[in-house]
């Protein structure tokens, strides 16, 4: 017996020598997991991405209801009178007060400022801080957030630290949720033996002994298991995290992490989310009934759903509002008072997608084109993107309207007919807003990025801007080129006869003419003439990154771009021939280090000379007054002066419009996915839809005859030659120095005047063979002919016989014979 009592206390003794080890190892490897995941990068958090900051300063381009959209876009509460609190405002008339909330944006810290802003014909009159009216020069309200890049566990959070909360939340939580939080090690031994007494008189589990460390244990390292092998873990656990870490950065790490809700797939995370998810509101903003509401949830987030189960919410909310006053967190007022509001959750739950999908795809597109990829790997970036959030829903508004409109008017089946819009500035190319199709809240075919379609007459201006960059027979708007019949051979016994919009030729016309009025043969001879090579280069500098077929059919816009690269084209021409990618993405910020990464450099490259695009640019602001576009004088108003270029594709497949202001470049496609016929010209179709966006946005005018690299010059507007004041109509024509006319026109016998139809095509025109051409009276040298003076009108000179036509009727031009084709 004695011998049995030996081995037994040999064998407790190993046993507990055993087990301790066993516990001891076990705690070792627990230790290594705690501090794994608490240290360093404890969330993966989604990549954030915002629109511009609207900033705002003396003379700003800004309207009263805009800048009160943007509040609204941003969750600022509008008040009835001074606002006193961070995120709100009160607007009378024209004059706002603001309560700005700051942000910290990558290159520096915007504090939050009271203000007061006046606003007088559509611009900021006056901007100064509330107290004191000290006058500001510039402040930045913060940016909208317009939509996230989730990790792959899909889950959301907005990261807060403790002194950016309220003191009331903290104080709340630990009352309700851990009253010795401050004074136990992890795990509180009473807590737990009161819940089991508890639990066992009621006969189900009615009260937790958890305290704060065991519930961020659980939710940080462990499942929702129910077992004692799962409470001993995390028992232990918690001991350790105690062991390492303080109790503020335990308790950091449960605001952010505690599970709140779920919105689809995507889990709500942290105090800081749920409250946008519930009210649309910053964390430090919430009231005392919205911040009980939340601790309330964290008991249990799925069973008091508030927007699910609004009487058990409230039931909880106001148990928890209780406790606060009992343990003095509330006066007995302050708790009545918040008792007695509604539930006040967001009737909207705020989507974790994005409400700009389209612009989203871009902004994914320019990371990876602009940043390395492993600095993209990083969590939690700060993306500040040139998107302007008024006229991104400005635009969907017009884009959506009109299209519906254009479909009912061509009788063209519902939802058929769809459209796509981009926006840049002028200056720094940074793309503002982009709609890629009539589905603006939902991702999906992105017509602005994805879409290739035949840009028909779009090519038009990179074939005159070859030519005038070459210096050769077509070298300014002046010139004169033939709009008869033509026959390009493109092989042994192939040739190619292309055909005007209206199956009509109108004769000798200037450059200007045919670019305004779109004729199809001139360009041909133009491109002919220059060289495919040539006009292909061009294109290529302009912007078009894609391989282009010799092909002579794409001298009449037989190429499939997207309508962003139709944008990228004319940004270059709007820029004067300056060309840098357009681009999405201002700057990004690490938030885990709060430096901003080096996006690749991004040159900027003059591709064509400056005063060919000048020259270019006054040619299509013709067109908009009167070409093709002429319908934009209806709509805008006069000061407003553009440029532009309509596109038509084979059987109206495709409509579109490109040009720019002063400020903006914009370009608008219409179609149907079908590639269908829509009935629809550029000038019938996407012209509407530029116009409606163009009438209502803020920009400045295009600066029309005022460049200094070029000459202006009286001409004759039908022959493009000095006017002759006895004779023709004049117009102010620019030219590059060297280039202007040295003769002066002769009378031609009057001609009917062809009218321009709604496609800018002439409706009817005389025929060719009555119409005697303009040709200069013959000059010994050249010299400028002095302009003969109007009380004494020089006679016509004689016409020299014309040039004997081709047996078959047509101008033959053997494209396959010249260099470089």
């Amino acid at each position: 017996m004695r011998l049995f009592g030996r081995v037994f206390r040999i064998v407790l003794i190993v046993g507990l020598v055993l087990g301790v080890l066993a516990l001891v190892v076990y705690s070792m490897q627990l230790d290594e997991i705690v501090r794994k995941q608490f240290e360093g990068r404890r969330w993966a958090l989604p990549a954030r991405v915002f629109a511009r900051p609207l900033e705002l300063f003396n003379g700003q381009q800004l309207y009263a209801d805009h800048l009160e959209q943007e509040l609204k876009l941003l969750n600022y509460a509008e008040m009835d009178k001074t606002p006193t609190e961070t995120g709100q405002y009160f607007r009378k008339g024209e004059n706002f007060e603001i309560v700005t909330r700051g942000f910290q944006f990558a290159e520096d810290m915007e504090p939050a400022r009271s203000i007061k802003v006046s606003l007088a014909r559509g611009k900021v009159k006056s901007l100064a801080l509330a107290n004191g009216q000290e006058p500001l020069p510039l402040m930045r309200v913060e940016p909208v957030l317009i939509g996230n890049f989730y990790p792959s566990q899909n889950e959301d959070r907005v990261l807060v630290r403790i002194k950016d909360v309220s003191p009331l939340l903290i104080n709340g939580l630990l009352a309700v949720e851990d009253k010795k939080f401050y004074e136990h090690q992890g795990v509180n031994p009473l807590a737990i033996a009161r819940a089991m007494v508890t639990n066992l008189k009621a006969g189900q589990t009615v009260q937790g002994g958890s305290t704060i460390t065991q519930q961020l244990v659980k939710n940080f390292y462990l499942t929702n298991e129910r077992s004692w092998e799962r409470k001993l873990k995390e028992a232990l656990m918690a001991l350790l995290l105690e062991l390492h870490y303080t109790k503020q950065e335990i308790l950091e790490a449960y605001l952010n992490e505690i599970y709140l809700g779920q919105d689809g797939d995507r889990a709500i995370h942290g105090f800081g989310l749920a409250a946008q998810f519930y009210f649309n509101r910053p964390v430090r903003e919430l009231k005392s009934d919205q911040i009980a509401l939340l601790i309330g949830l964290a008991k249990g987030a799925a069973f008091y759903n508030p927007r699910r189960f609004p009487e058990r919410a409230l039931e909880r909310r106001n148990l928890v509002l209780t406790v606060m006053e009992q343990e003095g967190v509330l006066t007995s007022a302050e708790a009545s008072e918040a008792r007695s509001r509604p539930l006040g959750v967001s009737e909207h739950r705020p989507s974790g997608a994005s409400p700009f999908p389209a612009y989203l795809d871009l902004v994914r597109l320019q990371l990876q084109r602009d940043y390395r990829e492993e600095d993209l790997r990083s969590e939690g970036l700060l993306i500040f993107t040139s998107m302007d959030p008024i006229v991104q829903l400005t635009a969907e508004q017009i884009v959506i309207k009109r299209v519906q409109q254009l479909e009912r008017a061509n009788r063209i089946p519902k939802n058929k007919l769809s459209g796509a819009m981009v926006i840049s500035t002028v200056q720094g190319g940074e793309v503002i807003a982009l709609v890629g199709g009539l589905d603006v809240r939902y991702p999906g075919y992105n017509h602005a990025l994805i879409a290739q379609r035949q840009i028909g007459s779009l090519v038009k201006p990179a074939i005159y801007l070859a030519a005038f960059e070459a210096k050769g027979k077509y070298g300014s708007l002046g010139d004169r080129v033939s709009d008869a019949a033509v026959t390009v051979k493109i092989g042994r016994n192939k040739y190619w006869q292309p055909g005007n919009y209206d199956q009509r030729f109108t004769g000798t016309m200037t450059v200007m003419q045919a670019l305004m009025m779109s004729r199809n043969t001139p360009a041909v001879r133009v491109g002919v003439e220059v060289g495919l090579d040539k006009v292909i280069k061009t294109l290529g500098d302009l912007g078009i990154k894609k391989d282009i077929p010799a092909y002579p059919a794409i001298l009449l816009g037989a190429l499939e771009l997207a309508p962003f690269d139709v944008q990228q084209m004319y940004q270059t021409l709007a820029a004067n021939g300056s060309y840098s990618p357009l681009k999405s993405i201002r700057s990004v910020m690490n938030v885990s280090n709060g430096k901003t990464l080096t996006r690749y450099p991004l040159t900027v490259q003059q591709v064509a000379r400056p005063e060919s695009v000048e020259m270019l640019n006054f040619g299509m602001h013709q067109v908009t007054t009167n070409g093709t576009a002429k319908a934009l004088q209806g709509v805008l108003p006069s000061w407003k002066a553009v440029a532009g270029k309509t596109g038509t594709t084979n059987d109206k497949k495709d409509s579109w419009f490109a040009g720019f202001s002063g400020q903006h470049v914009m370009t608008v496609w219409v179609g149907r996915d079908d590639s269908k016929p829509t009935n629809m010209t550029g000038g019938t179709g996407a012209l509407k839809v530029w116009a409606d966006m163009m009438k209502v946005m803020p920009s400045q005018p295009l600066k029309v005859g005022q460049s200094s690299r070029l000459i202006w010059v009286d001409v004759d507007a039908s022959t493009g030659l000095l006017f002759n004041p006895a004779c023709g109509k004049s117009t102010k024509m620019p030219f590059i120095r060297g280039t202007q006319p040295q003769k002066v026109s002769y009378c031609a016998e009057p001609q009917p005047e062809a009218p321009i139809s709604e496609t800018g095509l002439p409706a009817a025109a005389p025929a060719p063979a009555q119409a005697r051409p303009a040709t200069a009276a013959p000059q010994a040298t050249p010299r400028p002919a002095p302009v003969p003076r109007p009380a004494a009108p020089r006679p016509a000179a004689p016409r020299p016989a014309p040039a004997p036509a081709p047996a078959n009727g047509t101008w033959v031009d053997d494209l396959m014979n010249k260099p470089g084709n």
